[in-house]
């Protein structure tokens, strides 16, 4: 199977600009625990909750710093016509629980979560992305500093 029949479309971005507070608010609204960052049409950045709890709240942040600056830089993504089951393998080498989706001109088309995976493919790809994701160890990029 095809990513793009199995990702979900219509996904809401924050930019790097607006503060933590909106970016929170969004999660809570789509109950989702990731928002892409997107500028200009392109994604530069992924915004988890994991980043709003160790990069703002542990560090002391004020609830108007700006997304740019807890942020993920590093995106890990997809392309929309990719095989699931490659895209599954991959999650769980990466240990990420959901992957952006874009299309060839690299714009962002959709987010690929192991939720997808289970209820589009059943339990095979996403048992084995949910087993590397949930492997202990690995490098953990969730210091202070964003850019690290």
């Amino acid at each position: 199977m095809k990513v793009s029949e199995a990702m979900t479309r219509n996904v809401r971005t924050v930019s790097p600009d607006q503060s933590i507070r909106e970016a929170a608010k969004i999660m809570a609204e789509i109950d989702a625990g990731v928002v892409p960052v997107g500028q200009d049409d392109r994604l530069v950045g992924m915004l988890t909750d994991r980043d709003l709890a160790i990069r703002a709240v542990a560090q002391g942040r004020d609830p108007d710093t700006q997304v740019r600056e807890v942020m993920t830089p590093d995106i890990k993504y997809c392309f929309e016509d990719e095989d699931t089951d490659h895209v599954a393998h991959n999650m769980g080498d990466q240990q990420i629980r959901r992957i952006p989706v874009v299309n060839r001109d690299k714009r962002l088309v959709g987010i690929l979560s192991l939720g997808d995976l289970a209820f589009k493919e059943g339990p095979e790809p996403a048992g084995e992305a949910l087993q590397g994701v949930a492997r202990p160890g690995g490098i953990h990029r969730q210091s202070g500093d964003a850019q690290a």
